[in-house]
């Protein structure tokens, strides 16, 4: 039986940011992620994907933004169970809980906090004939290494936020060249993104085709061509990758059957310490929802903040807190 003072139930950024911020107040963490390593889908789906909305950091790839969390974790020596999936969960008498794996392992804490982000997740695929045959042969879902794709002819279909920015990270002198399908002529993602989408093509720099989708896949054992279909017909394009990037399918997964409110696959909470309705549980980042919620890394460390300081409540009911600034007391470990 593994004991900490909170079992964090995911080790992406919010969860890991968790850790330090309960090692100010004196709590010990001890992490479970499905994931063989920390980071989430930072680490897992794009390590080498530029972010450019956290504080203090004009640009960091994800990978690094995770190994930067870990050291700031470092000196609270958290736990990790990795590579298991939290599976049921009880209550005990003494008003903890009891958390086991897939696999068996069992954890107990006096609070869970779920930093599950999407979830379990997998790619939503275009109703492509053979498009299995091809997986792995030239079609990705995620974009992992943007070097995989250098000197090579790539084709990207999507409208939203990850289309658009491998888009541009791919055109910027690493792939020979970029087409970037979507079928409508507008687009979902950041304006910015967008206008730098259409500066590259009226630029000559990368190809641009609305109102159009990719219907088809040619090649011996490996992707030679897409079928494109626009109003006038059906064009080949030739490539070597192509990367639908229709987004991810999020579940819940378990956890979904803990009891817990759940709305529109997210778990709801209370925006004063993003409590749920299991005292001693919380749910912080991706994975929870309330009036106003928006999807950002920022966001989730907020609400990792506020939620330590009710935990500790909790854990400690007749202790008083003071709030102390690491500029005056510094950062001291266990």
């Amino acid at each position: 039986m593994i004991e900490t003072d909170i079992l964090i139930i995911g080790a992406g950024p919010c969860g890991l940011f968790t850790v330090f911020e309960a090692g100010l107040l004196k709590l010990r963490c001890h992490l479970i992620d499905a994931l063989p390593q920390a980071g989430g889908q930072c680490a897992e789906i794009y390590p080498k994907k530029p972010i450019f909305d956290i504080p203090a950091f004009p640009e960091v790839l994800a990978g690094d933004l995770v190994d930067n969390l870990m050291a700031q974790a470092a000196p609270f020596k958290p736990g990790f169970t990795l590579g298991e999936r939290a599976e049921t969960i009880e209550k005990t008498d003494d008003d903890k809980f009891i958390v086991t794996t897939n696999r068996g392992t069992k954890h107990i804490a006096p609070v869970v906090a779920i930093a599950g982000g999407l979830g379990s997740f997998e790619p939503r695929k275009p109703p492509v004939e053979n498009l299995a045959n091809y997986e792995d042969h030239g079609v990705e879902y995620i974009i992992k290494d943007p070097n995989f794709y250098r000197g090579k002819k790539v084709v990207i279909s999507g409208g939203g936020d990850s289309a658009l920015d491998w888009t541009n990270f791919l055109a910027d002198g690493i792939a020979a060249e970029v087409s970037l399908v979507h079928r409508r002529s507008s687009f979902r993602g950041h304006p910015d993104s967008v206008q730098k989408v259409i500066d590259l093509a009226e630029a000559g720099k990368i190809n641009l085709i609305t109102d159009a989708e990719v219907v088809g896949i040619g090649g011996d054992g490996k992707v030679e061509h897409v079928e494109i279909k626009k109003k006038e017909g059906i064009t080949k394009v030739e490539c070597d990758h192509w990367v639908p990037l229709f987004g991810l399918s999020p579940k819940l997964g378990p956890i979904g059957e803990w009891g817990l409110e759940i709305e529109k696959n997210a778990i709801v909470v209370d925006t004063f310490d993003y409590a749920t309705n299991i005292p001693g549980i919380y749910a912080i980042g991706d994975v929870n929802t309330y009036p106003g919620k928006l999807k950002l890394i920022l966001c989730g460390f907020h609400e990792a903040t506020l939620m330590v300081q009710s935990a500790f409540k909790r854990i400690y009911p007749d202790k008083n807190y003071v709030l102390k600034y690491t500029t005056v007391n510094g950062v001291n470990g266990f």
